[in-house]
């Protein structure tokens, strides 16, 4: 008699067992760390830096905006002691509804339409010169473009000043009589001279680097394919240093807004500009109480609506130059 043996049941499946955890690397995360502090220790001093001579002074000049020089009580004559008063945006208002201010955008508005063309064009011509080979020492001639802008300014438009008198200039004597280059006409086109002298140098050397970046193998390739010179400049050069115009437009337009030094140095022998005939000369003269209103509220509002405009004028011109790179 056999009897049936009872089936062996099945051992249970075993589930893989997990990996064990990686042991966390202690010596590279302290390797990573003291990488990332000697990052941050080599950017300290920038940012100290920027800290304190940007960052600061726009804190205080917002703060200093918000606020006008007013009497603190009834004096004797209705005067007091003189004490800064919170007004708000009324410094704001004041620079806005000013037509002094405007006037004075206007004026070099139409500065900025003439001398930045000119200026751009100056000095890309000089770069293509310097980076073909019709220069036999460039390095020279590059130190004689740059040279002018060594100059302090205030020193440059004083030399300036006495080519434009015509009773000590040797260059006006050369000139019809009467002409006048300081006149009301001519004031402006004499100050666009100034700064083109001076900056021109400067913007060579931001087309000159630019063109330094430029493989040498695209213009032999251009000349073996019988490009002349004029047609690699043209063609190749100026097409691949966009981006640094770019950079020099945008550099003069901050820089229009500013003008300073020039003015004020015409207007010492001119009174008739007055003391407000660029932005900065009204913020300046309203800041040392040359002008009303005065005090540091009305000069601070007015420097800030400067920024404020002068940054507008660069974003609008860098959209514009982007939306016509992508549809060239």
């Amino acid at each position: 008699m056999t009897t049936n043996a009872l089936p062996e049941s099945a051992p249970p499946e075993r589930k893989p067992a997990a990996p064990p955890a990686r042991p966390v690397n202690a010596k590279r995360k302290r390797r990573f760390g003291s990488q990332a502090a000697t990052g941050w220790l080599f950017m300290a001093p920038f940012a100290i830096l920027f800290i304190v001579v940007f960052v600061v002074p726009i804190g205080v000049s917002i703060r200093s905006a918000l606020f006008a020089q007013k009497p603190a009580g009834d004096g004797l004559y209705g005067g007091g002691e003189i004490v800064d008063t919170f007004v708000g945006f009324d410094n704001f208002a004041l620079a806005l509804g000013s037509d002094v201010f405007w006037l004075g955008m206007g004026r070099v508005t139409l500065y900025a339409l003439f001398q930045i063309p000119v200026m751009i064009v100056a000095a890309l011509g000089l770069a293509l010169l310097l980076d073909s080979f019709l220069v036999r020492r460039p390095t020279v001639f590059r130190l004689a473009f740059f040279l002018p802008y060594a100059i302090p300014g205030v020193i440059a438009a004083m030399m300036w000043l006495y080519l434009y008198t015509p009773e000590v200039s040797p260059f006006m004597q050369l000139l019809p009589e009467g002409t006048d280059l300081m006149g009301p006409g001519t004031v402006l086109l004499s100050m666009s001279n100034m700064t083109t002298w001076t900056y021109t140098g400067y913007n060579m050397l931001i087309f000159l680097a630019a063109l330094q970046t430029v493989p040498r193998e695209l213009y032999e390739a251009a000349r073996l394919d019988g490009a002349s010179g004029w047609q690699i400049a043209m063609k190749i050069k100026v097409p691949l240093v966009r981006s640094a115009a770019l950079l020099a437009v945008l550099l003069s337009i901050i820089g229009t807004v500013q003008l300073f030094n020039e003015p004020v140095v015409m207007e010492a022998a001119n009174p008739w500009m007055g003391k407000a005939y660029t932005p900065m000369m009204l913020t300046y003269n309203s800041m040392m109480g040359a002008i009303s209103p005065s005090g540091t509220g009305p000069a601070s509002a007015y420097s800030l609506l400067m920024a404020a405009i002068a940054g507008a004028l660069a974003i609008v011109y860098a959209l514009l130059q982007r939306r016509k790179g992508a549809s060239a």
